[in-house]
């Protein structure tokens, strides 16, 4: 029983050392008006190995991407994107013209004051992945952060 144990516990230690253990600092989404169907969240995530941020989710939406704005021709222009690298150490910013969670189809307005639960869909470059559970609290639209465009 006690080499089980002792199998069991160092398995369980070597498992553990293959994660990215991203940890996510001010996390926020956008307020919508009434008849938005889209926002976007926001947040920095800094990833203690080397991972890529490969998908997310929400109940509070019915598509979630992961998206970059950049220039494109002196026009700025929102796409989706299939990953976005965490270098291991560095901060990497999610913000309002550069890159962001998009929350599209909306299930409902989101209001000052409100939280939204996502879900980070982390990938380590050993491929496995983990998930981090984030709740964003929703600023006012007026936050000073300006109006995004989509």
């Amino acid at each position: 029983m006690k080499r089980f144990l002792t199998a069991t516990i160092l398995c369980f230690s070597l498992t553990g050392t293959a994660f990215a253990q991203v940890t996510v600092s001010d996390p926020w989404v956008r307020a919508t008006v009434a008849s938005q169907k889209a926002s976007g969240a926001f947040m920095t995530l800094t990833a203690a190995r080397d991972a890529r941020l490969v998908a997310a989710s929400s109940p509070a939406a019915g598509v979630v991407e992961i998206h970059e704005m950049a220039m494109q021709d002196n026009v700025m222009r929102m796409r989706a994107i299939d990953g976005l690298a965490l270098p291991a150490g560095k901060p990497v910013k999610l913000e309002p013209g550069g890159y962001h969670v998009m929350l599209m189809q909306l299930k409902g307005p989101l209001n000052a004051g409100d939280s939204v639960p996502l879900e980070l869909v982390i990938e380590n470059p050993d491929k496995s992945r983990e998930t981090v559970q984030v709740q964003a609290p929703v600023r006012a639209l007026t936050s000073g952060h300006g109006p995004m465009k989509h």
